[in-house]
């Protein structure tokens, strides 16, 4: 691509302005036009190409952080809140889960958790977790970095901190004055692209198109 670098450049300016659901309501009122991408689930496309699907914590996609491997990044959520409260024991749980439900399970019954320091903390360990996880995979950074200024939406009728607690479908779903959750993942994700946007400027522009 061209003067990839600008690309990038302008992508990063664009993604700058919108860090949580304070913000984007804000940008709403104000007229700004924003564009958004749903995504819930974490199966690829019936041909095996990577779509939205990949934004899951569940999409299987291995990295490896001081010497441990994580099989996805719930499972490096899971086991970063075991280390959060000094539970080794939890962790290696984590780790040694064969599926990202089973991570997810093992993460439930860390000892000496606090939800207040949990709700502090849990943010940016998924922001890391995420700029891991699409590091470690060009296919995936690219993909992310496609989303450009999109504001990505993880659009789980389930869950209301890190999705928005409405199906795509719902009128809503593009609302986000009418969400029903905090969409914590989609903003998560958003950090985790202009970080790695950032990454590839300060690489220069041989790594910065896409």
């Amino acid at each position: 691509m061209p003067d990839g670098v600008s690309v990038v450049r302008a992508r990063l300016a664009c993604m700058g302005r919108i860090d949580g659901l304070q913000a984007l309501v804000s940008e709403v009122r104000a007229g700004s036009r924003i564009k958004y991408l749903h995504f819930w689930g974490h199966r690829p496309r019936p041909d095996g190409s990577i779509g939205a699907s990949c934004l899951s914590q569940w999409w299987p996609s291995p990295f490896v952080v001081a010497d441990r491997r994580y099989a996805t990044a719930e499972h490096w959520m899971m086991a970063a809140k075991a280390r959060l409260f000094g539970d080794a024991e939890a962790e290696r749980h984590v780790l040694a889960a064969a599926h990202p439900a089973q991570a997810k399970k093992a993460g439930r019954l860390v000892r000496g958790f606090d939800e207040a320091i949990w709700e502090r903390e849990r943010f940016r360990i998924v922001v890391e977790g995420s700029v891991h996880k699409f590091a470690a995979d060009p296919a995936l950074g690219a993909f992310l970095l496609k989303t450009g200024e999109r504001v990505l939406v993880e659009a789980s009728p389930v869950d209301r901190v890190w999705g928005i607690g409405l199906a795509a479908d719902d009128e809503a779903a593009s609302d986000p004055e009418r969400w029903q959750g905090l969409n914590l993942l989609g903003f998560a994700l958003m950090e985790a692209r202009a970080e790695l946007a950032g990454q590839q400027i300060r690489r220069g522009p041989d790594t910065a198109g896409g």
